[in-house]
């Protein structure tokens, strides 16, 4: 077990007893039920990653599914070679429900980030030599009827209970990994770096979500972040 592990299972022991109200119903922490995959990707912590790719939360046919962020099933099980056991979330939303690797959803946010990825780089080694991809919280959140509540659309209380445990965590990658960079994800995943990092000297770049629900990312995502990247000096 790395440093990035015990960091992730603090952060994990940290959240697993806040409570949330509705309109959230339901909780999922793959943290805990896809432990083994997510312990599995965290090994290519250890590669010499100086900048680091922030993403908010997981989303419901990727992380949630698989335990990696952005973790579309095919680009997990087939570009990165990851493949465990997932068991159940505590409480299973009907509507959402955790298959693991038998999910035959595609996660278009994580289809196209890791596409890319692959495209670009050809192996998960090459990647991870030059970037590292961390979710700032760990936590999905539903609603009764299924919908997705990510978690700048939690009051400002439930926001500000998970905002201790998830800026600790991200600090302490930051400090274990020697990050010189932190990328965010979309604009609140800039946000929240700046915040939780404003003493600590990184630097700070943003690149469009994938997003389906981002009308530019679907015009065309990877030759967006492409000249976003280039911008900033990472490729």
């Amino acid at each position: 077990m790395n440093k990035i592990h015990e960091i992730s299972k603090r952060l994990s022991s940290r959240l697993h007893d806040l409570e949330f109200q509705e309109p959230v119903t339901h909780v999922y922490n793959p943290l805990d039920y896809a432990w083994e995959s997510h312990a599995a990707y965290l090994e290519f912590a250890d590669h010499g990653a100086k900048v680091l790719f922030m993403g908010m939360n997981p989303g419901p046919w990727g992380m949630a599914q698989t335990g990696v962020p952005f973790g579309d099933v095919g680009f997990v099980r087939d570009f990165l070679g990851i493949e465990k056991p997932v068991s159940k979330p505590a409480l299973e939303h009907p509507k959402r429900l955790v298959e693991g690797f038998e999910c035959s959803r595609s996660e278009v946010s994580g289809s196209r980030l890791w596409g890319w990825v692959q495209e670009r780089y050809e192996t998960p080694e090459s990647f991870f030599k030059e970037f590292f991809i961390w979710n700032y919280c760990p936590l999905s959140f539903m609603e009764e009827s299924g919908r997705n509540r990510t978690p700048d659309q939690l009051p400002k209380e439930e926001r500000e209970t998970i905002f201790g445990p998830c800026d600790d965590a991200l600090r302490e990658v930051v400090e274990a990994m020697e990050i010189e960079m932190v990328v965010g994800v979309g604009t609140w995943a800039e946000k929240q770096a700046k915040r939780a990092l404003k003493k600590s000297g990184t630097k700070f770049g943003r690149i469009l979500h994938p997003s389906p629900a981002s009308p530019k990312a679907n015009q065309g995502w990877a030759p967006i972040v492409e000249d976003e990247l280039s911008a900033l000096g990472l490729i």
